[in-house]
């Protein structure tokens, strides 16, 4: 049995690395993608994970299975093709180590995934099913999404989504605000960004946007990433707010995955149903994944960048020391 099973984009990311002796940006090669990222920082934390996804059969692609393997995910659903390389993402980094991305996937290999290639005893198989939007920029892999999805659903699963909206990757804004919000019903857990919550609902105050969010669709749980300045949950029953830990930011990259796979880490370890969690558990919760994301950002990278339980626990108690 996984703890967790995701579908999704797995990418590679290249990231700012310095510059040459000629003064020329150099770019480091990490393993990359939202619903990765997250399995990556499930993994880390010791939980055991499974990926549904596509890459090309070629340098790129065979170094993010090696990867997913290195940190124990099960690459059983990992479908490779050569008829399609395996889409390329460079990120680019301001003074504040926040990013902007220059993708290259017209399509790539992540976008030609077939509902006939989802494996669905990896759904079978699983305690909570992840996914994001990226996937769902095109078909095929849009239809593969949602049909794992679904089925997941229709397996008594706990369905997380996190849209990580990337608007270079939809052909307009109007479809992929359309397709996120057709999307949203099919989940329990729902995390967004503060900037994604008002994209969706145009509503600028947090604390209504997350609240008519979770009503309109019948969702159990709204988590509300807000960068430096924290994350917000919004439950039926309660709600709960926490700041983000004072850390020397570098990268971005893989933050708000590390959020989410770190509060699913926590469900899971508490043994609760989502239904059932008081204040002072999404509080807790808010703390430890707030640390988490906060360390993520100390390295550069999506996966490498994934902080160990040890070093979240260092980081609650006020000694953010890195392994």
């Amino acid at each position: 049995m996984f703890d967790v099973t995701a579908i999704g984009e797995l990418l590679i990311d290249f990231t700012p690395a310095g510059h040459s002796a000629q003064n020329r940006p150099l770019f480091e090669q990490n393993p990359g993608g939202g619903p990765a990222n997250a399995l990556a920082c499930l993994s880390r934390l010791g939980c055991t994970t499974a990926f549904i996804g596509k890459v090309g059969a070629d340098q790129f692609g065979y170094s993010l299975k090696a990867a997913m393997d290195q940190l124990g995910i099960s690459t059983r659903g990992l479908v490779m093709t050569s008829s399609c390389h395996t889409s390329l993402a460079f990120v680019h980094l301001d003074e504040r180590g926040e990013r902007t991305f220059s993708f290259y996937r017209n399509p790539g290999a992540d976008l030609l995934l077939e509902p006939s290639e989802l494996s669905y005893n990896l759904i079978d198989d699983c305690r909570i099913f992840h996914f994001g939007a990226v996937s769902m920029t095109a078909d095929p892999a849009r239809q593969a999404t949602l049909t794992a999805v679904r089925y997941a659903r229709e397996q008594g699963k706990l369905i997380s989504f996190d849209p990580n909206l990337r608007l270079p990757l939809w052909a307009t804004e109007e479809i992929a605000r359309q397709v996120i919000l057709q999307a949203i019903p099919l989940a329990d857990v729902l995390k967004i960004s503060e900037e994604e919550l008002v994209f969706l609902t145009g509503e600028t105050d947090m604390v209504r946007g997350a609240d008519s969010i979770l009503r309109q669709n019948s969702l159990k749980l709204v988590l509300v990433t807000m960068g430096p300045r924290g994350a917000y949950a919004r439950a039926a029953s309660c709600e709960a707010w926490r700041p983000a830990y004072d850390v020397r930011t570098i990268d971005t990259t893989g933050a708000g995955d590390a959020f989410t796979g770190s509060f699913l880490y926590q469900i899971l370890q508490s043994g609760k149903t989502v239904q059932s969690l008081t204040e002072d558990d999404l509080t807790a919760f808010l703390a430890f994944s707030n640390a988490c994301g906060s360390l993520t950002t100390t390295r550069r990278g999506g996966f490498p960048a994934m902080p160990t339980l040890s070093e979240v626990e260092a980081c609650l108690t006020g000694v953010p020391t890195l392994d």
